[in-house]
């Protein structure tokens, strides 16, 4: 497996100045993950990768209707060796009635409390200190959830699915919530303004579009509509201030401003029908994400080339599709973990650190 920075074939200022930043950075395979045994039949894409607010533990979950957890210090110990590799069984796991697509920690909760949107249309918060289900919300008639975020504080929670609309309800009431978007095409995903902590919900919708609503006047339709991509928006990210970054089934991510003005478009990896995960680490100013290429995928958000792609495995084994940062914590901007899943289960973690400029 190639660790080489991508070579498109033209070249433009684009790629010079991201050959440039690539080396800023210095990327190291550190822990391999490898799946539990399982019937050759069964499928155990992984689809969510949530670290909790405690930075302690890892959940994973997708296609094999299970949650699987992992304590992170057991696998990026302080002092690791060059290279860690793990088989074993996660630390323990939780079996679910449906196959999922997404899962967050509720914050204000520690570690207690994740809740799990599934194909079957339903959300479910889990207690993890008994292990077992504690609520399920029924708002999409049945329909795949495809997302679902809390706020900041945990007390307003939003999801999105196929049936076109996206809802925010309160956690701690059983009470239906209220639709906050109705559309003609899915909503994919649902993210708060957790960065700035504002009043907004963001959501990428299979009409191609992105939308930003204000919480406080959500009657008066979307505050802000990002129209650049063409084909499915499956991911949406504030960025802090007023930017705003989307990826899409074109095979591309995009920097929004308030405007709706696209600042920069990010292109590169293969996206043309799956889920392949896009998370930022907005201290260090990176993107990372998976492609249909079975690789992994790093661009600096001030340009449009990547500065990094690593192979995750041989192309026709399968396709990346989830991903997460890890940061260094209290701001550190010099070191962080890009922690990738696989079609085929296998977790990666790349450690990534900034090299020093020589005296």
């Amino acid at each position: 497996m190639s660790a080489e920075p991508h070579q498109p074939e033209s070249t433009n200022p684009d790629k010079e100045e991201a050959d440039r930043a690539h080396c800023d950075w210095n990327f190291r395979l550190a822990t391999v993950v490898s799946p539990p045994a399982s019937r050759p039949e069964a499928s155990d894409v992984i689809g969510a990768i949530e670290l909790d607010p405690s930075d302690r533990l890892l959940a994973t979950a997708g296609i094999a209707r299970k949650i699987r957890f992992y304590t992170l210090a057991t696998l990026l110990p302080h002092n690791p060796p060059a290279f860690l590799s793990h088989s074993s069984a996660c630390d323990f796991y939780l079996c679910t009635p449906a196959k999922l697509s997404s899962l967050r920690f509720r914050p204000a909760t520690g570690s207690r409390l994740i809740a799990a949107a599934d194909y079957d249309g339903v959300v479910t918060e889990y207690d993890l200190e008994n292990r077992e289900s504690v609520f399920e919300r029924h708002d999409h008639n049945g329909r795949r959830v495809w997302s679902v975020d809390f706020s900041a504080a945990g007390d307003l929670g939003a999801s999105g699915s196929d049936d076109g609309v996206a809802k925010v309800w309160d956690p701690r009431s059983s009470a239906a919530g209220s639709p906050v978007h109705a559309g003609t095409g899915s909503v994919c995903c649902v993210e708060f303004d957790r960065v700035d902590n504002g009043p907004y919900l963001a959501l990428g919708c299979a009409d191609r579009r992105a939308y930003v609503y204000d919480l406080r006047a959500t009657g008066a339709g979307p505050a802000a509509v990002f129209g650049g991509h063409e084909r499915t928006v499956t991911y949406v990210r504030f960025m802090g201030g007023v930017r705003m970054l989307s990826s899409g089934t074109d095979g591309s991510h995009r920097l929004w401003e308030a405007g709706s003005r696209e600042l920069r478009a990010y292109r590169g990896h293969r996206n043309g029908r799956s889920f392949v995960g896009m998370a930022v680490w907005r201290e260090g100013g990176l993107i990372g994400c998976g492609s249909e290429t079975n690789e992994v995928f790093v661009y600096d958000l001030r340009w449009g080339e990547p500065i990094w792609v690593r192979g995750f495995g041989p192309a026709e084994s399968g396709f990346t599709s989830a991903v997460n940062w890890r940061g260094a914590g209290a701001g550190g901007t010099d070191d962080c973990t890009l922690i990738a899943g696989g079609s085929d289960g296998v977790l990666q973690f790349f450690s990534c650190r900034r090299n020093q400029p020589a005296d």
